[in-house]
């Protein structure tokens, strides 16, 4: 699955029917009944094996009406059929028809902290996987099929079980192109809550993360979080169960229409469904996310990212080698670490209409390839990157020229263009082996250290037409992917990727685990971007949050004039990053960035490896972010309005020693810890669109 090997506990009882997995805080608890029912007994603050055994020993509840089940939200991963009538998460059919699950309880495994539960029904075994992670529990189910074909309709990687409360409330983060990662929370009421994506990607609309909670804050009260690795067609259901129960089912798919077939000797693997549980509030769960992520999902994330500039917003499409090497120059004397050539460098590129597919340099615009580019940008200090967008074509390609059933279509019908482009098959075995010709040539020509994967429309018209069973084309299209992402990792291992889908329409823990960072939004307006950024937050961290400072009027969507100051403070809440017309910008505004990127570069370790906490959310007129790491720490403070002269209010800190003295490096004080938790910091910031960073470091 993901990363490196992380350390939980496993307990197992006498008789091998009860487990206990156990992290640093927290435990999650299951068993097995002399009838094969597989219960969920807790999750939830650490409890002791002889407590899980406790709760294994109380009965299950009698059928009290032939028309409710004493399984329904007590099951740990409910089949279709038999004695239940919540939503399965597996469902079956077989070549005769038969639908349902009729699971025998065939042992366990324990190996380095996973927990695998094996079942068998007729020549199908299912496994559950289970390990901790800190306090991440990752679920994941292994599929084998040793008879005739079997037709998975329904394969989700876990259902997780809630204890009983009152008044639980659903956390999660929806949007749309340019407005993604938008927080919003709602109470729960009766029947189910669906979100997910039919568009073949994870999708603008919803980020796969939800959380529970009954009354917590920023800083206190339990959350429960869940977060799936699958950067295709998801879903997640939330459904509050007639007697008050809560569970939360989720996997790959959109529906139940038919998820693969499994022939005989097959196996499916279903990503994993990470869960946790925190008594720390929203913050405390965020914090927790985002250690796990930089621990075991994100590669090389102890390696700090550069600061980097795109070429992107400063050229469109008219685009040579002599105007980039002008952009690098300016780059590189502002100290920017990492230049990258956006779309326009290949084939026929000269707009959206043409060239997507022909991976080779426009000879006219780069006569000796790009190797002379990347060579020139190396010579001045930098890195250099590319943009690609391998999963797509335009009809007007040489690629789509040679190869017209290389693409996703319904025999028969229109093929949909969204963006004057179709969408490649990556499920086929040809289409991955010419991506992989073709970018392997491109990273082997020239000295690339950095490739940003494009994404730039959903699924329309998934047809295979060859295929006897096609609409595996939605699962193996991102195995695909992922599989050609791994292969190229492997070959060019100093490469750095970045997954972008028009902004932030492929963000998930899968893409995470083989990508180094994500492009947010396409939205680069300072000010939208704060709540961009405090959705965002919720579950992923820094160390992945791409942000750029683009030019003032923002000319991508709003003409909102905002000072340099404000652009750089909002972008270096992540990994800061330049998208201007540097060629525009006057000597003064080219000297102040030069300050603000070398600020950057200090406080850099702090922002992309700390702990992250939310001083003030981005609906008031003052929002701020704080990070701490050992014996520092960085707030990034934006006032958007000042109203009636009233000044701004003082902002509490988190995470510092109360016993401590902090030295600010902007003014020069000195503040004891406690004064800074209780009483707080004062700004001084005041007008519209002001903004500030303060470094405090421990004495």
């Amino acid at each position: 699955m993901f990363g490196s090997v992380g350390g939980s506990v496993v307990q197992v009882s006498q008789d091998g029917r009860t487990w206990l997995l156990s992290g640093p805080a927290s435990g999650y608890a299951l068993h097995v009944t002399e009838r094969d029912e597989l219960v969920h007994l807790h999750w939830g603050p650490g409890i002791a094996l002889a407590d899980a055994e406790a709760l294994a020993a109380r009965p299950l509840p009698d059928d009290w009406s032939s028309f409710d089940s004493r399984l329904d939200g007590r099951e740990e991963y409910p089949v279709e059929g038999g004695p239940r009538f919540v939503r399965p998460a597996l469902s079956v059919r077989a070549a005769d028809g038969r639908r349902g699950t009729e699971w025998t309880f065939e042992g366990h495994e324990t190996d380095a902290g996973e927990l695998r539960l094996r079942f068998r029904d007729g020549h199908l075994t299912v496994v559950l996987h289970y390990r901790m992670r800190d306090d991440v529990v990752e679920r994941w189910v292994t599929l084998h099929n040793r008879g005739p074909a079997v037709e998975l309709l329904r394969a989700d990687s876990a259902t997780w079980t809630l204890p009983e409360r009152e008044h639980w409330r659903l956390s999660q983060l929806h949007g749309r192109w340019a407005a993604e990662s938008r927080l919003t929370r709602a109470p729960i009421d009766y029947g189910e809550k669906v979100i997910g994506s039919r568009r073949g990607h994870t999708g603008h609309q919803h980020l796969p993360w939800v959380a529970l909670d009954t009354d917590a804050t920023e800083e206190r009260g339990e959350v429960y979080g869940c977060a799936l690795g699958w950067s295709g067609s998801w879903r997640i259901c939330v459904a509050q169960l007639p007697d008050a129960r809560v569970q939360i089912t989720g996997g790959a798919g959109h529906d139940d229409s038919g998820l693969l077939m499994l022939g005989t000797q097959e196996t499916y693997v279903t990503p994993v469904f990470a869960g946790l549980w925190s008594d720390g509030g929203f913050g405390g769960a965020s914090r927790a996310w985002h250690a796990y992520q930089r621990a075991y999902v994100v590669p090389d994330a102890d390696r700090d990212r550069p600061v980097l500039f795109n070429s992107w917003e400063a050229t469109w499409f008219d685009i040579s080698e002599e105007q980039q090497r002008g952009l690098a120059e300016r780059a590189a004397a502002m100290g920017v670490e990492l230049f990258v050539v956006d779309d326009g460098w290949f084939g026929a590129r000269t707009s959206d209409r043409s060239g997507l597919g022909d991976w080779k340099p426009n000879p006219d615009r780069f006569p000796g390839g790009l190797k002379p580019l990347a060579d020139h940008v190396h010579g001045l200090g930098m890195q250099f990157g590319v943009w690609v967008e391998p999963e797509m074509v335009n009809p007007d390609s040489d690629l789509y020229r040679a190869h017209p059933d290389w693409v996703q279509f319904q025999p028969g019908r229109r093929r949909t263009e969204f963006r004057n482009q179709l969408v490649l098959n990556l499920a086929r075995d040809d289409v991955r082996e010419y991506l992989w010709e073709r970018l392997d040539g491109l990273l082997s020509e020239a000295p690339v250290d950095y490739v940003k994967w494009d994404f730039n429309r959903s699924f329309s018209d998934a047809g295979w037409p060859d295929d006897p069973y096609p609409q595996r084309l939605w699962t193996d299209h991102v195995r695909g992917l992922y599989a050609l992402l791994d292969r190229l990792r492997a070959a060019h291992p100093g490469v750095a990727f970045e997954s972008c889908s028009g902004g932030g329409g492929r963000i998930d823990l899968g893409i995470l685990s083989r990508t180094d960072q994500v492009w947010t939004s396409d939205n680069t307006d300072p000010l939208d971007r704060l709540a961009l950024q405090h959705g965002f937050s919720q579950i992923h961290p820094a160390r992945v949050m791409a942000a750029w400072v683009t030019d003032s009027p923002n000319a991508m969507l709003n003409g909102r004039v905002s000072s340099l100051r404000f652009r750089f403070v909002s972008a270096m809440a992540g990994v800061l990053g330049v998208g201007g017309d540097l060629a525009r910008w006057t000597e003064e505004e080219l000297a102040e960035a030069r300050e603000w990127v070398a600020l950057y570069k200090e406080i850099r370790p702090v922002v992309q490896r700390g702990d992250l906490y939310r001083l003030r959310p981005p609906e008031g007129g003052l929002s701020a972010v704080q990070y701490v790491l050992g014996d520092e720490a960085v707030v990034l403070a934006c006032l958007q309005a000042q109203h009636h002269g009233e000044p701004a209010p003082a902002l509490r800190l988190r995470g510092l020693d109360p016993e401590a003295s902090y030295e600010c490096l902007e003014t020069g004080e000195t503040h004891r810890g406690a004064v800074l938790l209780h009483h707080g910091l004062r700004t001084g910031l005041r007008g519209d669109l002001d903004a500030a960073v303060f470094r405090l470091r421990r004495r």
